[in-house]
């Protein structure tokens, strides 16, 4: 394992790149950071378990604030969930993958919504209080 394993090699980085939405060209503000650069800055904060405001402005990766707004630009995009499937089928193929330890759990599974409800449920509501007169 690499002593900076934030860093983004030539190998990996073939593989993400084609999965990044393109910049747009009309885009305000100055020229943005190359996104290798703040995808490792990701790397970093989340390996050293830091605040985007304590991201070194000094390792080149852009501010704290560039990192996570490119963040959240590609989860929106479905980045992470296409290189997730890759890298799954890439390790797979390889042989790399013990499929006898793998399980789903609820937090995988989509829930069914509008699904008939099968127990009444007891209500929570207040009831009306018992006259007593």
């Amino acid at each position: 394992m690499s002593t900076r394993p934030w860093i983004v090699d030539d190998d990996l980085w073939a593989l993400i790149e084609p999965l990044l939405p393109p910049w747009p060209e009309k885009s305000p503000g100055p020229r943005p950071v190359a996104d290798r650069h703040c995808l490792q800055g990701i790397l970093y904060v989340l390996y050293n378990d830091i605040a985007w405001q304590l991201l070194p402005l000094e390792l080149g990766f852009g501010s704290g604030q560039t990192c996570w707004r490119r963040l959240e630009r590609w989860q929106q995009a479905g980045v992470f969930d296409q290189l997730h499937r890759i890298l799954l089928a890439e390790l797979n193929a390889a042989g790399r993958l013990d499929w006898s330890r793998a399980c789903v759990d609820g937090s995988h599974i989509r829930a069914k919504k509008g699904a008939p409800r099968l127990v009444r449920r007891r209500s929570t509501g207040g009831r009306r209080a018992a006259n007593t007169t």
